[in-house]
């Protein structure tokens, strides 16, 4: 499998991945017209706090392998991952406090934001095959 198609693929499950959580949320509907509880939607996050938690390791180890070791450029990237990481903290503080998981879209937008970012920045670099291979396990669950 090449790297663009496994790099696709990745792009394609953090993003969908991710996209999950507002549309069961704005909708609070998923396959079927079933409902989701607050419970669901707070496991959803809880997941994906720990998938992205691995992912932004494998993410910034990377980078270190990478030719932009030591840039501005992998400076930049890393400061990205870094908002990614504040984004979600900011999702679970307010999804916490929120009577309504619905009131959080707003964080969960800007999570989304910095998600695309960050696999713009894999679409365009050739990174080490475990990020590539992390992308792919998120695929498969």
């Amino acid at each position: 499998m090449s790297i663009s198609s496994v790099r696709t693929k990745l792009l394609l499950v953090l993003v969908l991945g991710l996209l999950a959580l507002p549309i069961a949320a704005q909708n609070r509907r998923g396959p079927r017209g079933r409902v989701y509880t607050k419970a669901e939607v707070n496991e959803l996050i809880k997941v994906t706090e720990n998938r992205s938690d691995r992912f932004i390791k494998l993410f910034d180890k990377a980078l270190d392998k990478s030719a932009l070791d030591g840039s501005q450029r992998e400076d930049r990237i890393n400061e990205r991952a870094k908002d990614f990481e504040k984004a979600m903290d900011r999702l679970r503080k307010e999804f916490d406090k929120k009577e309504s998981y619905i009131e959080t879209k707003p964080e969960m937008r800007q999570v989304l934001a910095v998600a695309r970012e960050i696999n713009e920045v894999m679409l365009r670099r050739s990174l080490r095959a475990d990020v590539e291979e992390e992308r792919l396990h998120y695929a498969g669950n």
